[in-house]
């Protein structure tokens, strides 16, 4: 079994391992997110409302998988899968470029949805193992900002590329990338290392057990239903970001706009401010997650991310001068990497004083149903209400509410006892 690795201990090699395969598998995936909205008819789709459907999916597909998921990794090395990850990433991505029709793609995004699973559940996991209360802020920033490299170079090339040589080119090339992490697993990945099982975990202290012991079974605890409640709702809100701002940009800047002095069209604007983000994303998600382990807690920066992320989602589907509209681009960008770092945090931090497997397999069903639900829904209320206004507007609405849900208060208790915990959920 995987045991938790010590202040001592190196455990950057298999958070950085997990990372990195994970950001070549979402290459494809990635890119779908910018231009699919734009170039669907050379997918062979027939109608806008596919793409919200096709976008979520993969989702829906994960939500009875993840408890299977958490249980195999329970039984089988973590080495196991990964490689069935990446080969089925690389496949569903190759038939990206291959099939056509809307039935064909909704079986590649299915199984796309078991190939996340297994690299999502496998990336959580390790994080928890090679960490401790800490330091598991810094572990969980550097895996979420490795990996959405992939997410960089997938949304930023898919962008620039698709316009030039279309889109089934694009995709069957980065499904061969997807292909590079098999030697790295192969190498570095211990072979018998296995998900982290209670035995596994660091003993807790008297207070954590006695919490333990009042809550009684896992989904008792109010942290634990708070951290889940909350996850599913913030990720149905950033995947409404992710989901719809090639559309935003089609519908407000239409034609040629000019991004750091460079002259860009839509595919290509939305692809590049998704690289701003993923470019910043190593380094800002880190720093977030080291700033969190400090004695502070995490919640203080959790409440303003959140705020933040409600005042640029406000300004977002208008058409305001471009600079600023830009401005409220990078804002929530950057909150953005705030809250899904300090989140993951929160949600690691809930799961070590219950059952670690069964809190985050709860957890990984709640944020896929919550990007499930965000494009999909976007998409509908989009062409029921002739715009996307009123749902950021109503995002920007729940963000400030779950702020307030979360704003530190003094006399609150911590269910943790590390410093990154403080504060409590």
């Amino acid at each position: 079994m995987l045991r938790v690795i010590t202040a001592n201990d190196n455990a950057n090699r298999p958070i950085t391992l997990i990372a990195v395969v994970t950001a070549f598998c979402l290459l494809g995936d990635s890119m779908l997110y910018v231009v699919l909205p734009i170039y669907w008819h050379e997918a062979g789709l027939t109608s806008l409302w596919q793409v919200g459907i096709l976008l979520s999916v993969n989702r829906f597909v994960r939500l009875p998988l993840n408890p299977l998921i958490g249980w195999l990794y329970r039984k089988m090395p973590l080495r196991v899968g990964l490689v069935t990850a990446v080969l089925l990433g690389s496949l569903t991505t190759i038939g990206y470029g291959t099939l056509h029709g809307f039935a064909a793609w909704l079986v590649l995004r299915a199984v796309w949805g078991v190939a996340w699973s297994l690299l999502r559940m496998g990336g959580f996991l390790t994080v928890i193992a090679y960490s401790d209360d800490s330091n598991r802020g810094r572990w969980m920033g550097r895996y979420n900002g490795l990996s959405r490299i992939g997410s960089l170079f997938g949304m930023l090339l898919g962008g620039l590329l698709t316009p030039i040589f279309g889109l089934s080119a694009v995709a069957v090339a980065f499904g061969l990338i997807a292909l590079a992490g098999l030697p790295s697993i192969s190498i570095w990945m211990p072979k018998r290392s296995t998900a982290p099982g209670k035995a596994d975990v660091k003993p807790r202290t008297a207070s954590e057990d006695g919490a333990a012991d009042q809550a009684g079974v896992w989904y008792k605890s109010a942290a634990v239903r708070k951290a889940i409640a909350t996850g599913l709702i913030l990720s149905m809100l950033q995947a409404i970001l992710t989901a719809t701002l090639s559309l935003v940009i089609e519908s407000n800047y239409s034609g040629v706009q000019t991004l750091f002095g460079i002259a860009l069209a839509g595919t290509a604007l939305a692809g590049g401010l998704q690289a701003v983000r993923w470019t910043a994303e190593p380094l800002l998600a880190s720093w977030f997650g080291r700033l969190s382990d400090g004695p502070r807690g995490r919640l203080p920066l959790f409440a303003t991310a959140l705020v933040a992320s409600a005042a640029g989602f406000a300004l977002m589907p208008w058409p305001l001068p471009f600079a600023l509209w830009l401005a409220a681009v990078l804002l929530v960008m950057v909150a953005g990497t705030a809250v899904s770092t300090l989140m993951d945090a929160l949600a690691s931090d809930a799961a070590r004083t219950a059952s670690v497997i069964a809190v985050m397999t709860a957890y990984s069903v709640a944020t896929d149903l919550g990007s499930a639900i965000g494009p999909a829904a976007s998409y509908a209320l989009a062409g029921w209400a002739g715009g996307l206004v009123p749902a950021y507007v109503g995002s920007a609405v729940i963000f400030g509410a779950i702020a307030l849900w979360h704003w530190p208060r003094r006399k609150a208790k911590p269910f943790s006892a590390g410093t990154g915990a403080s504060g409590g959920l």
